[in-house]
């Protein structure tokens, strides 16, 4: 049963791997067998060093994935690289926290693009090269706020909205193609996205006060989940949604 898990012989492309969430879900999946093409526009320096520190294979993709223009070339340099692509995460993304009265065009367009037209975007990139090599899977990362409405953070909550939308319209089409399109929403994690609410005595603490697990999550915590989606494990799993959030929305 255990060899279900294991991710030997595949190829990871994860975005947003050079920190955070991005990174703990590489290192999983690396220790879980797979070789790890991380995206992202800062350097990923110490996800390489983590990652060859398991015996896999690892290629960094320096990309600047705001609008997706550039989706089929990352997809064409990790297949040049690492000669495949089975596994996408598509974790990169980004928030921005103005009240929804004085939000700005520029703030709404930024966020939607690439929390919502990138992966679409990466997504079909990598099926059409899944499509002809046996399938694959895809992993997105979706948030609490695909669930709820959120404070602040009108376009953020739209397109992690979206984004659980995709998961189901892409699951539609590409199920019977071999491609296992679901999503993981991370709870209240502990990274620089989230750096503001922890720094927020009030907020902090009733966010804490909703957790059942009393704590804020770890990029680690989401290692499982990543493995469980990206391997054989999970073939029979489809356009659906894994919550890592310390019970947040049993409450």
């Amino acid at each position: 049963m255990l060899s279900m898990f294991n991710l030997d012989g595949k190829v990871a492309v994860v975005t947003g791997a050079n920190k955070g969430l991005g990174q703990g879900m590489a290192l999983a999946l690396a220790e879980a067998g797979a070789d790890i093409v991380a995206v992202s526009r800062g350097a990923a320096e110490e996800t390489g060093e983590k990652v060859k520190a398991t015996g896999r294979r690892f290629h960094a993709v320096s990309a600047d994935l705001t609008d997706g223009s550039c989706a089929s070339d990352v997809i064409a340099e990790a297949i040049d690289a690492l000669g495949a692509v089975n596994i996408l995460v598509n974790n990169a993304g980004t928030i921005r926290r103005t009240p929804a009265i004085d939000f700005s065009e520029t703030d709404w367009d930024d966020v939607m693009n690439l929390n919502l037209r990138t992966p679409f975007l990466l997504s079909q990139a990598a099926a059409r090269f899944m499509v002809d090599n046996g399938g694959g899977k895809i992993i997105n990362t979706v948030s609490m706020l695909s669930y709820q409405g959120g404070i602040t953070v009108p376009s953020y909550t739209a397109s992690k909205s979206g984004l659980l939308g995709l998961i189901r319209a892409l699951c539609n089409e590409w199920a019977a193609k071999g491609i296992n399109v679901n999503g993981i929403a991370p709870g209240y994690m502990a990274t620089d996205n989230t750096q503001a609410l922890q720094d927020d005595p009030d907020r902090n603490r009733d966010i804490l006060a909703r957790i059942p697990t009393g704590r804020w999550g770890k990029p680690e915590d989401l290692g499982g989940a990543a493995v469980y989606l990206a391997s054989s494990a999970s073939d029979y799993v489809n356009g659906t949604v894994i919550a890592v959030d310390g019970g947040w929305l049993a409450r």
